[in-house]
C-alpha cells in the first residue's frame, strides 16, 4: 500500500480497478513499469463486485430448479428442496470477499502500489487523492460506469443492479425495465426462484443489437419461465402506495393509452453512465463525446499524456473487451508501439433460458456488409442433457458466412454448453475460418460441441 508520501512519480498511474483498471496496471508492471492503481471502493469494479461474478451465481443458483426437472426426467424422485436466500447471499458475499483479497494479492506480486481514495486531476500529469499528490508520465482512466436511473417522478422507489445482490428478502413481484442482457438475466434468476416478473421494453422483441434468431429464442425463453413481457413501453412515472410500486407505463404513439403495473419491487436496467463527475476532466484537458470520454483508436484522450479503458470510453461495455483496451493501451505506453484493440472477435454471452453466446456479426450486420454475398446457416438439435424432457426446447447453432470466400464472418449459438462452445472458436475464426475448414473437424460424440462441426446443406 502506498499511504505515506505527500508526492509520488509513476510511470503509469491508472484510475479505477475494475476489468479495464487491472489488467493496465498489470501489463504495464510486467512491461517493467512503476505503476500504482487508484481506487475509492472495493478492487475487481463492477464485474466482481455488481455485476457478472455475483449475478452469474445467482443465476446457477436458480438453475437448481430447472436441474431437478431433468433430475425427474432421469427417473430421480424425491428431488424438491427449497432454497434460502439469506445463506446463499452470505455464501456469494463470501466469495466475492475471496476475490478481492486475490486481486489485491496478485497487484502486490505484481509491484504494483494500490492508492485508496477518490482521484482529482490537477492538469495533466497530477492527480490528487486525499492528501497525496501522484505524478505520472502517463495516466490511464478506467473507472468504469453505474446503473442509469431515468429522470422521472418517482425514480427514487426504484432499484438498480447493484440493489439486486444485497436484497433483505426476494420480492414477490418485480417489474424490470429495459429488455437487455441485464433485463434478461435478472428476469430469468427471479422467475426461476419463484418471483412474478413483468419485463417492460421499448421494443417489440428483447436484446436489441442481438441476431434476430437468438432474440426469438430469448423471447421463447421468458415464455417459458412465466415472465410477463409487456413491448415498446416504458416506465414513465413509479408511485409508491404502501408496500407497492405503481409504475405508469407509455409509449411513443400518443393514441396508446398509458396503463399501470403494481409491484413490489421496480428494476431499472435501461443502461448504464460512465463514473466521470469526481475526476475534474476540465483540468486535465480532457474531452468528451456523447457523455462519454473521447479517444483514438489507441485509446488516447484529447490529452497526449491521458489515456482510456472500459466502459467510461462507451465503445463494447463487455468484461473481455475492457481487459483488452487495458492490455493494448499498456503496450502503446510501454513499448512504444502503437496497438489498437480488435472488438471484431470478442465474444458475449447471455444467460437466459437457455444461454445465448455470440461472436462476429449479426446477420443484419452481415447483410449490410455482404449484401448478396452473405449465406447462413443454421441447426436445431435437442442436447442430450434435456432428451428425456418433455418439451425439451431446442438448442441452435447459426453460421454465417462470406459465400465467394467461404469464411465465416458470424456464430450465434443458443443452449446450456453455448458460451463455452463458441468461445473456443475464436482463435480459428481470428485466422480467417471457412465453412470448409469447419466441416474437416471431428467433435466428441456424443456431446452438444460437436454440433458446431455439422454445418448443413443449403
Amino acid at each position: 500500500m502506498n499511504d505515506g508520501d505527500l508526492s509520488v512519480s509513476y510511470d503509469v498511474l491508472v484510475i479505477g480497478a475494475g476489468s479495464g483498471g487491472l489488467s493496465t496496471a498489470t501489463s504495464a508492471a510486467n512491461y517493467g513499469a512503476k505503476v500504482a492503481i487508484v481506487e475509492s471502493n472495493y478492487l475487481g469494479g463492477t464485474c466482481v463486485n455488481r455485476g457478472c461474478i455475483p449475478k452469474k451465481l445467482m443465476i446457477q443458483a436458480a438453475d437448481f430448479v430447472e436441474q431437478q426437472t431433468v433430475a425427474r426426467s432421469f427417473c430421480w424422485s424425491n428431488v424438491e428442496g427449497s432454497f434460502d436466500w439469506a445463506a446463499f447471499k452470505s455464501t456469494m458475499h463470501q466469495h466475492l470477499d475471496d476475490l478481492r483479497q486475490s486481486q489485491q494479492e496478485s497487484l502486490q506480486d505484481a509491484g504494483v502500489d494500490i492508492v485508496r481514495g477518490t482521484a482529482q486531476f490537477i492538469d495533466g500529469y497530477q492527480v490528487q487523492v486525499g492528501d497525496q499528490i501522484l505524478d505520472a508520465e502517463h495516466t490511464v482512466i478506467a473507472v468504469g460506469g453505474s446503473p442509469t436511473v431515468p429522470d422521472i417522478p418517482g425514480s427514487e422507489f426504484a432499484l438498480t443492479s447493484k440493489d439486486m445482490f444485497h436484497l433483505p428478502q426476494l420480492p414477490q413481484h418485480i417489474g424490470i425495465v429495459g429488455g437487455g442482457y441485464i433485463g434478461i438475466e435478472f428476469s430469468h434468476i427471479f422467475a426461476r426462484l419463484g418471483v412474478k416478473v413483468t419485463l417492460i421494453d421499448t421494443s417489440q422483441q428483447v436484446l436489441s443489437g442481438f441476431d434476430d434468431s437468438l432474440r426469438t429464442i430469448a423471447h421463447a425463453g421468458l415464455e417459458r419461465l412465466g415472465v410477463t413481457f409487456i413491448p415498446q413501453k416504458t416506465c414513465s412515472e413509479i408511485v409508491a402506495d404502501g408496500s407497492q410500486r405503481v409504475m405508469t407505463l407509455s409509449s411513443k404513439d400518443e393514441d396508446d393509452e398509458a396503463q399501470t403495473v403494481s409491484t413490489d419491487m421496480v428494476l431499472m436496467a435501461v443502461g448504464r453512465s460512465p463514473n466521470l463527475e469526481a475526476l475534474n476532466l476540465e483540468k486535465a484537458g480532457v474531452d468528451l463525446k456523447d457523455g462519454n470520454i473521447a479517444v483514438d483508436d489507441y485509446g488516447q484522450t484529447s490529452q497526449p499524456s491521458i489515456y482510456a479503458v472500459g466502459d467510461c470510453i462507451g465503445r463494447l461495455p463487455l468484461t473481455p473487451a475492457a481487459i483488452a483496451e487495458g492490455e493494448a493501451v499498456a503496450k502503446t505506453i510501454c513499448c512504444k508501439q502503437p496497438t489498437a484493440t480488435d472488438y471484431r472477435w470478442i465474444p458475449s454471452a447471455v444467460f437466459g433460458v437457455p444461454p445465448l453466446a455470440t461472436v462476429g456479426w449479426s446477420e443484419a450486420e452481415a447483410k449490410q456488409q455482404l449484401g448478396d454475398d452473405l449465406e447462413t446457416y443454421e441447426q436445431r438439435f435437442v442436447p442430450l442433457h434435456h432428451s428425456l424432457m418433455q418439451n425439451a426446447q431446442n438448442a441452435l447453432i447459426k453460421w454465417l458466412a462470406c459465400q465467394s470466400t467461404g469464411q465465416i464472418v458470424g456464430v450465434h449459438a443458443a443452449g446450456n454448453e453455448a458460451p463455452d462452445m463458441i468461445q473456443g472458436l475464436i482463435p480459428a475464426l481470428q485466422k480467417g475460418l471457412t465453412l470448409a475448414e469447419l466441416k474437416l473437424v471431428s467433435g466428441i460424440h456424443p456431446t452438444s460441441g460437436e454440433e458446431l462441426f455439422v454445418v448443413p446443406k443449403e
